[in-house]
């Protein structure tokens, strides 16, 4: 959708507006103004958590999957700290998940059966029967047992 514009964004580079460029500006205009549709929440669907974590930010949404597919209810995003940009990248994801959790928390204990959260860090799967935690995720640990997920 975007090919030639990134190489506009270099130092010093010429930005000659032709149709091409203008037809990719607009396709990108329209994208960023044509959001998914947000779904009310429905305590008896499928509920799926997604987390990511960068260096700088941690990102969620939350959704839901009925009979016409998997729907947004609500996204969130904020910025690290600073004392949270020194994390290792696991504690960064599993940061992103109990910050999640907090935000989305009176939809999650309302429902009847358990959620699915969705991170791309694997080891997260064994958090919860580690033997060994810092203070921060001991913390952690004991906020997530109130979670069935």
């Amino acid at each position: 959708m975007i090919s030639s514009l990134p190489s506009f964004l270099k130092k010093y580079s010429h930005f000659p507006l032709n149709e091409e460029a203008l037809r990719q500006f607009h396709q990108l205009k329209e994208a960023f103004t044509i959001a998914p549709i947000l779904s009310h929440f429905d305590p008896s669907l499928p509920t799926i958590v997604e987390i990511d974590a960068s260096d700088y930010a941690l990102g969620a949404v939350l959704s839901q999957i009925s009979d016409s597919g998997k729907h947004p209810i609500a996204f969130d995003s904020r910025k690290l700290l600073p004392a949270e940009l020194n994390y290792e990248i696991h504690d960064k994801e599993l940061l992103g998940i109990v910050w999640a959790l907090k935000c989305w928390r009176a939809f999650l204990i309302s429902l009847s059966s358990s959620f699915e959260v969705l991170t791309n860090h694997s080891s997260l799967q064994y958090f919860m029967s580690s033997k060994i935690l810092t203070r921060h995720q001991a913390r952690w640990a004991e906020f997530l047992s109130e979670f069935h997920f």
